[in-house]
């Protein structure tokens, strides 16, 4: 009788570990990371919108999120959003991510380096930086070794038959670019690239995927994010919010409706 019992245990157990585990399960141990926190947050109306608003939080580890910073504008791909790959979200069923299908990638996302024409990242920012040359290139083609990844070249003589991305264009757009860690560990030909926040072209003008705003609001998240508190970056449309902020660890609803002011 007790081997039988013993037996039942274990089979229970076993089915509870499995249960944990399937794609798209949730469970207590999913949601932002507990060492995550400083969270960036963006939520659009519904998939197809190009723009929403982005707010930023803090917590003490294991505490609440508390809104310190927005709300203000931002914009997303001329398409909408579509499922990405991070932290959370590519287990999720729907549309998905694909390489210049203009959707931003919608989950959650580690924050990687900052990049930017300056010798030195603006006064009072204290995070991991890359000045970028005409060196600095972006693999964009899914057929590259390098697909998804940052890399330096000889720009007299660049790599054939791949595309990229010049990281210094002298477009102003891209004075400062944030990396949004979407489909990079490890990069999936096709599942999206080059993802990062940067300023925007215009009030009216999406991306091809990125997240982009004023440049003085951006200037305000470079300045604010610290390494070692491990950001994130959740961006989801309203609906998918309110079904999974529970679940995925992130600030409550009540919060978006305490805004404050970007002064800081």
């Amino acid at each position: 009788m007790l081997n039988v019992k013993r037996r039942s245990q274990a089979i229970l157990c076993s089915f509870v570990v499995c249960l944990s585990v399937l794609p798209g399960t949730q469970t207590l141990a999913e949601g932002v990371p507990d060492d995550c926190t400083q969270l960036i947050l963006a939520i659009g109306p519904t998939w197809n919108s190009m723009r929403g608003e982005l707010r930023l939080f803090e917590r003490p580890r294991g505490g609440d999120w508390k809104v310190v910073a927005g709300q203000f504008p931002v914009l997303f791909g001329k398409n909408g959003l579509a499922w990405g790959t991070g932290i959370l979200g590519q287990n999720e069923p729907g549309l998905r991510k694909k390489e210049r299908d203009g959707r931003a990638p919608a989950g959650i996302f580690a924050i990687g380096q900052i990049f930017g024409y300056e010798a030195h990242l603006p006064a009072g920012a204290d995070y991991p930086y890359h000045q970028v040359t005409d060196a600095d290139i972006w693999s964009d083609d899914p057929r590259s070794p390098n697909y998804n990844r940052h890399i330096v070249i000889d720009p007299k003589n660049p790599p054939d038959n791949y595309s990229h991305e010049k990281m210094r264009s002298g477009d102003f757009a891209y004075h400062w670019l944030i990396e949004i860690r979407h489909n990079s560990d490890p990069p999936v030909p096709g599942a999206g690239s080059a993802i990062f926040f940067h300023t925007r072209r215009g009030v009216n003008r999406p991306t091809t995927g990125c997240t982009t705003m004023a440049r003085d609001n951006l200037v305000k998240v470079i300045t604010w994010l610290r390494a070692n508190r491990h950001p994130c970056y959740a961006l989801l449309p309203a609906g998918e919010y309110e079904n999974k902020w529970r679940a995925w660890n992130l600030p409550s609803p009540d919060t978006l409706r305490s805004d404050v002011s970007l002064a800081r």
